[in-house]
């Protein structure tokens, strides 16, 4: 027995880790490679090592040895055999699997080349194939290799696989026809087989253009680099997967950076067409490329431009519920080098099933939390590729790169007619009534005072709720319905410091860039949603002016459905480090601080 040690691993695949012990932080920045935080109750907080999240940290260069032993160094009992022969198993199979590109002569001899796919026989695009094939062409096939017979054995007898049309050459290698690239390799992950996919990219249309040449000076970061390197691969010849970085760490930059070292035409899709402009805008400041090369793909724009930007939202649009998505074909309107997913987490299931037929593209995904509430973690690991780099949120914190954030649980009474109402009602409508609770109002008046003169956004999830406030306090509102205009008038007159708060609804969960934001007080959210709560303690997270502080509240009602919800939603920032003080505001005041919180033990929660 070590009693220093912080953790209790259990053969179920499941890490208890001890909170307040010396050795606890350096634990948690372990676990946090390869397992998930599943409960943080205040004294002990349980994650779960799962073949995902193995093979993600298989994809950072883990092995299932260092994994071994990162649990000996942690464990304070001896763990159980067969979990660490599950474990070595697990990451193993990262691997066992590789796709491969065989380039097959015109006398019939066969030479393996990864990397050059301008020869393809077929260009497969959205919904059609074009066969380009000529007289005497080579033929490029895709060679799936098992590391074994019997492993090969073991996954052709499963009925899913069926239907990809694989036809075996040998005793370790299938041929895969190329439109199936992606069908196959989110198959055979969903099946727990991940394959490892070096069959190459398309070189797509050249353009050359240089980073930091345009209106403003840059100079990248080391992180900045060392996550463009991480996805370019240590040959060079990288292409797909996920970079992951906390709000405000600069995951614009990073893409333009990538972009600039493949010189060739982009396709940027993001979440919101305000999204959109600041990727055109940055990429003009930032960049030389000509501003008539640069387009934006909105609903209120269709251009096709060598860099062009556009929504998730325009990609899914159709006319009818069982009509095609008429603006899918962007994904192969021009010879994309790149494809660009910003915010990867909000990828809607339309694009996911277009991506599975464009494997021959780069695909690089961007963003601050690889959380799904949908549960398709798996597809973005096999369709836009694994993990290539993390960056803890702590870890920017202390180098100075983002704000130190004073997060607070503000837990507010519920009056005795809402209380009744509430024991009345079922399910969802329970939610509701706590999440709206009018003593908010009073709460809210009290932090915008007590912070008075920071700039502050007021985020919520009900209209009803949001409009009251608008009106109270006297505040604008912005709300999804508000045109594009409106809307980026008042976000310009909240940054050029006009107006110094803020009322805005679910918009803000996704990219808005509002650097000054300095306090966010969160009075409703969408259930459970770790997602949201980072995205919208995000929008804080910006580096600050003198002692680079910034505070996040959520409201919620005690003894309601709300209290369980909320700590679900603060579920991955406590995995990455931060701290909610639980508060309780009674009589139009705040009830214990932070510091106060911390010294009267038990009432401090780690989020």
């Amino acid at each position: 027995m070590n009693p220093d040690h912080p953790c209790i691993v259990q053969r179920d695949f499941t890490v208890l880790l001890e909170i307040g012990l010396p050795a606890s932080e350096h634990a948690r920045s372990q676990l946090q490679v390869y397992a998930e935080l599943v409960k943080s109750p205040s004294a002990f907080h349980t994650y779960h090592i799962t073949p995902l999240s193995l093979w993600n940290a298989a994809a950072l260069g883990w092995s299932a040895a260092d994994v071994q032993n990162s649990l000996h160094s942690m464990s304070r009992w001896d763990i159980p055999r067969d979990l660490l022969k599950d474990i070595e198993q697990l990451v193993s199979r990262y691997g066992t699997l590789t796709l491969s590109r065989v380039r097959a002569e015109k006398e019939g001899r066969c030479s393996t080349d990864t990397a050059d796919l301008n020869s393809i026989e077929k260009d497969v695009t959205i919904g059609m194939e074009t066969d380009t094939t000529h007289r005497g062409a080579a033929v490029d096939r895709l060679i799936l290799t098992a590391d074994s017979p019997a492993l090969l054995d073991e996954l052709l007898l499963k009925q899913d696989l069926e239907q990809l049309g694989l036809l075996r050459d040998s005793e370790v290698t299938v041929s895969v026809p190329p439109e199936n690239r992606g069908l196959l390799k989110q198959e055979l992950t969903r099946l727990g087989f991940p394959v490892m996919d070096t069959a190459g990219y398309l070189e797509g249309n050249q353009l050359h253009f240089s980073l930091g040449q345009g209106q403003t000076e840059l100079k990248l970061r080391d992180y900045q680099m060392e996550a463009a390197d991480a996805f370019e691969g240590a040959d060079g010849q990288g292409g797909s997967g996920v970079l992951v970085l906390p709000c405000g760490a600069g995951k614009t930059v990073i893409g333009m950076a990538v972009m600039e070292r493949l010189q060739c035409e982009v396709l940027i899709l993001t979440s919101n067409t305000t999204s959109v402009r600041q990727w055109i805008e940055e990429l003009k400041l930032k960049t030389d490329i000509p501003a008539d090369s640069i387009g934006e793909y909105s609903g209120q724009k269709k251009e096709v431009r060598p860099i062009t930007a556009a929504t998730y939202q325009i990609l899914t649009h159709r006319r009818t519920k069982d009509g095609e998505f008429e603006h899918m074909k962007l994904l192969s309107e021009r010879k994309w080098g790149l494809i660009v997913y910003d915010e990867v987490h909000l990828l809607p299931a339309p694009v996911f099933r277009a991506t599975a037929d464009i494997q021959a593209t780069r695909r690089l995904g961007l963003t601050a939390t690889l959380v799904r509430e949908d549960g398709c973690e798996r597809d973005v690991f096999s369709l836009i590729g694994p993990k290539r780099y993390d960056m803890p949120w702590k870890e920017l914190e202390r180098q100075g790169w983002i704000a130190q954030v004073d997060c607070v649980e503000l837990r507010l009474p519920m009056s005795a007619a809402l209380l009744e109402r509430s024991m009345r009602a079922e399910g969802r409508q329970q939610y509701r009534i706590a999440a709206e609770n009018p003593a908010k109002l009073e709460a809210v008046r009290n932090l915008m005072q007590q912070h008075k003169g920071l700039p502050t956004l007021i985020i919520g999830q009900y209209l009803d709720q949001l409009r009251t406030l608008a009106q109270e306090l006297n505040v604008p509102l912005i709300t999804g319905s508000m045109s594009q205009t409106e809307r980026v008038r008042w976000f310009d007159a909240f940054r050029n410091g006009t107006i110094r708060t803020l009322l805005v609804s679910k918009v803000a969960n996704f990219a808005v860039d509002l650097p000054d934001a300095a306090v966010a007080i969160e009075v409703s959210g969408s259930f459970g949603s770790r997602q949201e709560e980072a995205q919208r303690l995000g929008r804080i997270l910006r580096p600050k002016t003198g002692e680079n502080k910034a505070y996040f509240y959520a409201l919620v009602t005690e003894n309601s459905k709300e209290t369980d919800f909320a700590a679900r939603r603060q579920l991955f920032l406590i995995e990455q480090g931060y701290e909610y003080a639980i508060c309780r505001f009674s009589s139009g005041e705040v009830i214990g601080n932070l510091d106060d919180e911390a010294e009267a033990g038990g009432k401090k929660k780690e989020a």
